[in-house]
């Protein structure tokens, strides 16, 4: 842009964001309440206000205008006119430079100081004050791009949900410490995408990667004045940007060519995504963006006073997806990662939110659901939802409309307390590996909508759920207070590591049944990064704001001897389930019988004895054998079997008739993870273990 010109053409109100097309740059932008908004223009380096020029027409809510000769690579704003009244809800103050709500790259980072506030911080009138200072200083500018890409002959992996397997990581802890990546890529985007990283995906047998959140974020000022950083991204402020602090010295089509290399291995990439709530916090917080633009409609507020955010996030603020501009804006969000990015799949951080409607109770047929599922481009990827949040009725697993797929809590929590050795729970247990049919088991879902997983970045990982009972989250700077309480965990004898080799053999036989459990449940299995080798956060349960080696991957352990053999039998595990399709059915099974004395799926205990109702309510009862059954085609039958001991002695299991040809395919407590051939009838159990045969034989045995 040679000259700073002096006003704007008219341009036109879609698409929103800004636009080049080839001669110049259209500028879209909604606000239903606004008087009047400016596009402020800056200097290359984001310090200098260049020119302010009012955006001068407004169609359908949405103001725009188009300025000639303007380029990629222009840094812009915009301020907000209109009635200050938060008793109203309305927050309008020209003083503070917005973010585009649709700005697809960001420059600079927040600085953080009181002049973010549209009130004057600390005065008597607190956020009913009005604040005059400029801020923006202090605020990312956002920046006109454009998002041509050769991806060439990419294709989506398009993974049958029944065959999935998630890798949950984050993009810098993931390659951070891995010593084959380049030191200047380490923990960016670029990383991602390194042969080393992609060949241990293969190598254990993953099928798509869940990404925690990269959509542009903000650090909490409370964490940088205590010297931490929010690690994990939960606080979104653009959401159509990458988060800088990825890119190293790349640009966002590192982030492009990650997806199409895991795409080439097979590999799907799913997004973990926050549209419950922004960065501008509470009524108390900063405007930044959407607060300034139209606080009203972006916004859930109090009805009986709506100068009060709802919060049913706990974060402060709730987006309001019951109006039809913001829902527009989250399904736009999502549909550019989908198509800019091909993102194969998405993760909805407290997605029980997003399914509030207007009188705030959760409601599957919300429009959110809707639109996402007629959706042509959405309607098609995989859409995963974190079934809660704070607010009134929160708790939604299960109740979520056909297409999504859940978080299943239920599922940690049964699994950690039944290899715990907790009384009374091999009912739940048992409805669990069976994929939590009570739950999911409605309008034509399968078991893949429950995502089984025993570990998560929230929580504890693998390692450190068998080595601590208690957290320890000193280093998060709230004396230890945050995080949960109650960890579902045991440390066999001893808080930590230990020197003890019973107390680490009992350890290892432990994980190693979870791992079982998990990947051989009906259902979506998910792995934590670094769970098949041992990654450990030293007892920290909630490491949001640990950007270091608490929370980074340690590959280290992973060319141990110890993890080397918990990758091998990882992989193992990840074999059988694909070959085995038994293993994964993708219908529920209800112990159907298939044939004389066999059925779909059937429950024993330890003498090989169908369980009665008395044996079911039995509250010492730890020891569980579950068989699926099919029929081949040759007039027979296979099964699965699985036996768990889950009491603190060896337990002798009866195999259940009939049978004729039986392997053995993998055993916890054996650490060669080697097959064999079964001929006897009963097998020695060890106490916290589980063994998964392979058998079949004629119907008519």
């Amino acid at each position: 842009m040679s000259r700073i010109p002096t006003r704007l053409e008219s341009g036109i109100p879609y698409p929103l964001g800004a636009t080049f097309d080839g001669l110049g740059v259209n500028f879209a932008v909604f606000s239903a309440h606004a008087e009047k908004i400016e596009l402020c223009l800056f200097d290359e380096h984001g310090r200098q206000e260049l020119a302010r020029l009012e955006l001068p027409e407004w169609t359908d809510e949405i103001w725009h205008g188009y300025l000639p000769d303007a380029r990629p690579g222009l840094l812009y704003g915009f301020r907000a006119h209109g009635r200050y009244a938060p008793e109203e809800g309305h927050r309008f103050n020209p003083n503070k430079l917005l973010l585009d709500p649709y700005t697809r790259k960001t420059f600079g980072r927040v600085r953080w100081t009181d002049a973010l506030h549209g009130y004057r911080v600390n005065s008597p009138k607190a956020d009913l004050s009005f604040d005059r200072r400029d801020s923006a200083a202090a605020m990312p500018k956002s920046v006109v791009v454009t998002d041509a890409f050769d991806w060439g002959d990419d294709r989506r992996p398009n993974v049958p949900w029944s065959e999935t397997i998630i890798y949950e990581a984050h993009v810098k802890g993931l390659t951070k410490l891995m010593e084959s990546v380049p030191s200047a890529e380490r923990g960016t985007y670029r990383a991602l995408s390194h042969p080393d990283v992609i060949a241990h995906l293969q190598r254990i047998g993953i099928t798509a990667i869940e990404l925690m959140p990269i959509h542009g974020f903000v650090q909490d000022r409370f964490l940088q004045q205590k010297g931490l950083t929010n690690y994990w991204g939960y606080n979104t402020l653009a959401f159509f940007a990458p988060e800088g602090r990825y890119l190293g010295r790349g640009d966002a089509d590192d982030l492009r060519l990650a997806v199409r290399r895991f795409h080439a291995a097979g590999i799907e990439v799913i997004l973990d995504v926050v549209y419950n709530h922004t960065a501008e916090g509470s009524e108390l917080g900063q405007t930044m963006s959407f607060r300034g633009l139209d606080n009203a409609t972006y916004y859930r507020l109090q009805k009986d006073n709506p100068r009060y955010c709802v919060n049913d996030t706990g974060t402060g603020n709730t987006f309001n997806l019951d109006q039809p501009r913001v829902l527009q804006m989250v399904t736009d969000s999502l549909r550019h990662w989908a198509e800019s990015y091909r993102i194969d799949g998405f993760r909805f951080d407290l997605g029980a939110t997003l399914g509030r409607t207007g009188d705030g109770a959760f409601d599957p047929g919300a429009s959110f659901f809707d639109v996402l599922r007629q959706d042509p481009v959405l309607g098609r990827v995989k859409l995963i939802s974190e079934p809660w949040d704070i607010g009134p009725g929160g708790y939604q697993l299960g109740n979520h409309p056909p297409g999504f797929a859940e978080w299943n809590d239920k599922f940690r929590d049964d699994t950690r307390r039944f290899w715990r050795g907790d009384p009374g729970v091999r009912p739940d247990f048992a409805a669990r590996i069976a994929g939590s049919g009570d739950l999911f088991d409605r309008r034509a879902r399968r078991p893949w909508a429950s995502v089984n997983y025993v570990a998560s970045h929230d929580g504890q990982p693998l390692a450190d759920i068998v080595q601590y009972e208690q957290r320890h989250n000193e280093a998060n700077g709230e004396d230890n207070r945050d995080g949960h309480s109650d960890n579902l965990s045991c440390n066999w004898g001893a808080e930590g590591p230990t020197d003890d080799a019973a107390i680490d053999a009992v350890r290892e036989r432990v994980r190693r049944s979870m791992l079982i459990t998990v990947l051989t449940s009906l259902g979506t299995p998910m792995l934590l990064a670094g769970d098949e080798f041992g990654r450990t956060q030293h007892g920290n349960n909630n490491a949001y704001a640990q950007d270091n080696e608490i929370s980074w991957l340690d590959w280290k352990l992973a060319r141990s001897e110890a993890g080397e053999s918990l990758i091998h039998f990882v992989r193992r595990l990840i074999l059988i389930r694909k070959h085995y399709p038994l293993v994964r059915s993708n219908a529920f099974l209800y112990g159907e019988e298939i044939a004389p004395g066999i059925k779909n799926i059937d429950w024993f205990d330890e003498r090989g004895q169908c369980l009665s109702p008395e044996d079911w309510q039995n509250p010492e009862g730890k020891a569980l054998t579950m068989r699926r059954a099919s029929l081949t085609g040759d007039g027979g039958f296979e099964a699965i079997t699985l036996l768990m001991n889950g009491s603190q002695a060896t337990i002798d299991f009866d195999l259940p008739e009939p049978h004729r040809y039986r392997r053995l395919l993998v055993d916890s407590s054996d650490t060669n993870i080697g097959e064999r051939d079964l001929t006897e009838q009963t097998i020695a159990v060890a106490d916290r273990t589980a063994i998964l045969i392979y058998s079949n034989g004629p119907i008519d045995e």
